[in-house]
């Protein structure tokens, strides 16, 4: 198989259907953005090894599954092509796994900055691309229909990658770094 098709030549690309649209709609926004954090995530689990790789490597698969659903021209094409929802229970999941790493660590009481060790700022780089990725979906979301889970489980995910990036500096041996305003 063949991965070039020159059928995007002219800016445009295919949804999950067929539907095509403009490579810069807001939905392949969503769905590119998505996949940049899968990425990112493929890093971290590399650099954070052997900490949270089961963890991880199941959110790399939610997302995948999330992208699918993004990619979809409409959440009856993402039925009929067997893509499965996103669940309350995946996003229970990540508040079960933020509330087990938070048990190991001390009470912040400062914002902290990212850095101290290369797993802990791949950490706040896949938070942070997180956050954009949620911000395309609601974008998209205001549009047209979506499920509420998706917004919903990247808001809890960038959540548990900010108690990831502290948990990983207490499995390195590495304290926060506070932020200290001027003045």
């Amino acid at each position: 198989m063949k991965i070039y098709t020159r059928t995007g030549d002219k800016g445009e690309t295919g949804l999950l259907g067929g539907t095509r649209v403009p490579k810069d709609h807001a939905r392949i926004e969503a769905y590119g953005t998505v996949d940049e954090l899968n990425s990112h995530l493929g890093m971290l689990r590399d650099l954070a090894a052997p900490h949270h790789g089961d963890v991880l490597l199941r959110v790399q698969n939610l997302l995948f599954v999330i992208g699918s659903r993004l990619a979809s021209s409409s959440e009856a094409e993402a039925d009929r092509f067997k893509v499965p929802p996103i669940t309350e229970t995946d996003i229970a999941e990540l508040e079960a796994q933020m509330d087990a790493m938070d048990l190991e660590l001390a009470p912040m009481r400062n914002f902290i900055l990212p850095g101290g060790h290369p797993a802990i700022s791949q950490a706040h780089i896949c938070r942070t691309v997180c956050r954009r990725a949620e911000r395309r979906v609601v974008q998209l979301a205001a549009q047209e229909v979506l499920p509420a889970e998706l917004v919903r489980y990247l808001n809890r995910l960038s959540d548990m990658l900010f108690v990831m990036a502290r948990h990983l500096g207490v499995l390195n041996g590495v304290s926060d770094i506070p932020w200290v305003p001027r003045g």
